[in-house]
């Protein structure tokens, strides 16, 4: 297991190096010029060429590259060209924010959608089992910016049970100590804005989990339709075991492969895929601070954030496979 984690964390240069070229070479593909943005459109051609110079945009893109990898490498993701900040300090309250609605959403993705396939594999072809999969079938076809919006208008503006917006009550705005504002309201001991945060994450939250608790239902249910078939199964059932057993500690177990790999690309693309949430909820996180910094032109920003998103992604996926030996002991890895 050791020699396979090496392997595979060594594995993750060749890869990061791929990523920050394609990135690279994408942004500067963007019409538009920064230099320009920043100044506006009336700015003289002598200020917009000094500063094309000194933020060294008139170099030719391999210059740029290889000294932006080299600041990356240094753990210097640059500086922001609009706001003037250090991108590895800017980012991180952005990031915190997506990472913390992307677990939310992904607990209630798995709470939901794998109990929602058990059942429906364990009562087959019932009333349940086709109610669940038509549920999980709108679920995978509902566009996130319409749920979000019919959210908003029916729980929010009609009912006000809950906040529409942002991540906390600006008026009483959480103390920022790890930027994850659960985390953080338990820290200073402040359960009032405990319950609020939970407030604010709770609509953002299911319209980004909808989509991969239906993906979660319906592989678990295929998964676990084919383990129920099993013989060790049956051998479970001719013992005399109670069928809740039998399906939770035995049949769950052994159809968790297909649901791990599913679990690893959902919770990537959670992290990467949540600007149409970010933006309908007001949430500031890196999906929005992305956003903005395309329409500023902002290529550091974009590249950086880009590259973070890309390598947890990846990092991700190795703790999903390093994942697969703990839940089945007949995968070895050599």
């Amino acid at each position: 297991m050791l020699a396979y984690t090496i392997r595979r964390l060594l594995m993750l240069i060749p890869v990061f190096l791929g990523m920050s070229i394609i990135v690279f070479s994408i942004i500067h593909a963007i019409p538009g010029d920064p230099a320009l943005t920043i100044l506006g459109e009336k700015a003289s051609p002598s200020a917009v060429e000094e500063l094309r110079e000194q933020l060294g945009l008139n170099y030719p893109w391999y210059i740029q590259y290889f000294s932006y990898l080299k600041d990356v490498m240094t753990g210097h993701l640059g500086v922001s060209l609009h706001t003037k900040a250090a991108i590895a300090k800017e980012i991180v309250p952005y990031l915190s924010a997506t990472t913390e609605l992307a677990i939310v959403s992904l607990l209630f993705a798995l709470v939901v959608g794998i109990n929602a396939g058990i059942i429906s594999a364990w009562k087959q072809n019932s009333w349940f089992d086709y109610v669940c999969m038509l549920i999980a079938l709108i679920g995978v076809s509902m566009p996130v910016f319409w749920l979000g919006l019919m959210e908003q208008w029916y729980f929010a503006q009609e009912l006000k049970w809950l906040p529409s917006v942002g991540r906390d009550n600006p008026r009483d705005a959480v103390e920022a100590i790890t930027h994850f504002y659960l985390l953080d309201t338990i820290i200073s001991g402040r359960w009032d804005q405990f319950k609020d945060v939970i407030l604010h994450l709770i609509l953002p939250g299911i319209a980004l989990g909808t989509i991969p608790m239906a993906i979660f239902a319906r592989i678990t249910r295929s998964s676990m339709l084919e383990v129920m078939r099993s013989d060790y199964i049956r051998t479970a059932r001719a013992k005399g075991l109670a069928q809740f057993f039998v399906v939770y500690k035995h049949a769950l177990k052994n159809a968790l492969i297909p649901i791990l790999t599913v679990i690893g690309l959902q919770l990537g693309m959670l992290l990467g895929g949540a600007i149409l949430t970010e933006t309908i909820f007001g949430w500031p996180g890196i999906g929005r601070y992305i956003y903005t910094a395309i329409g500023n032109r902002d290529y550091p920003v974009i590249q950086s954030g880009i590259l973070v998103i890309a390598f947890i992604f990846v990092l991700i996926n190795l703790i999903v496979d390093l994942l697969y030996a703990y839940v089945d002991p007949r995968i070895k890895y050599r």
